[in-house]
């Protein structure tokens, strides 16, 4: 006999809401800069509230952490920040240039919250893109670019916002999530 669908689903809400609101607490102890009886029971009370008044849609995780995809990609993510702070500060101190912008549509492959949020907050880290918004119906976001020279930048600019989503779908996505993107790469080729 299976178990009621809609039971596991409460029961994973409320494991979701558990850890918010141990992650609140925590969070209001660090702020405060030492943990108390005084600040538990504070931050016990803050992350109720927060919980109660101010609710976040749910965001499920479907997908599987694998830790050597994981690795992956923070060492790509740590070699662009290196070469993208190198090629800003070039831009910055070279004399008389003026680098062009560009903003560029991308539409991602997999299109929930999670990758979404993920995908735009890793871009708006490293130096030189920008998110400038997000169609959460159509999958898309919008980045700003900096230094484009030609049709070949916005190119290469939109294959590695595709490749930061691969790195992060590879990392912690779901089978099915993993195969849209391994499908659509080798659609591509390499």
């Amino acid at each position: 006999m299976n178990p009621d669908p809609g039971a596991r689903s409460r029961a994973g809400r409320w494991r979701d809401q558990l850890i918010a609101f141990g992650w609140l607490v925590l969070v209001w102890n660090l702020l405060w800069g030492e943990f108390s009886w005084g600040n538990l029971v504070g931050g016990l009370l803050v992350a109720a509230a927060v919980l109660v008044f101010f609710p976040l849609p749910p965001v499920t995780f479907v997908g599987r952490l694998r830790p050597w995809a994981l690795l992956v990609f923070a060492l790509h993510f740590a070699g662009e920040l290196v070469t993208a702070s190198a090629h800003v500060a070039s831009i910055a101190v070279r004399p008389g240039y003026r680098p062009r912008d560009a903003i560029i549509g991308v539409r991602l492959r997999v299109r929930s919250d999670l990758n979404l949020a993920l995908t735009a907050e890793v871009l708006s880290l490293v130096p030189g893109t920008l998110i400038i918004e997000v169609d959460r119906e159509a999958g898309v976001l919008y980045v700003h670019v900096l230094d484009v020279r030609g049709p070949g930048d916005l190119a290469a600019s939109r294959e590695r916002v595709l490749a930061v989503e691969r790195r992060i779908v590879r990392a912690i996505g779901s089978a099915a999530e993993l195969r849209r993107v391994q499908t659509d790469t080798v659609e591509k080729g390499p």
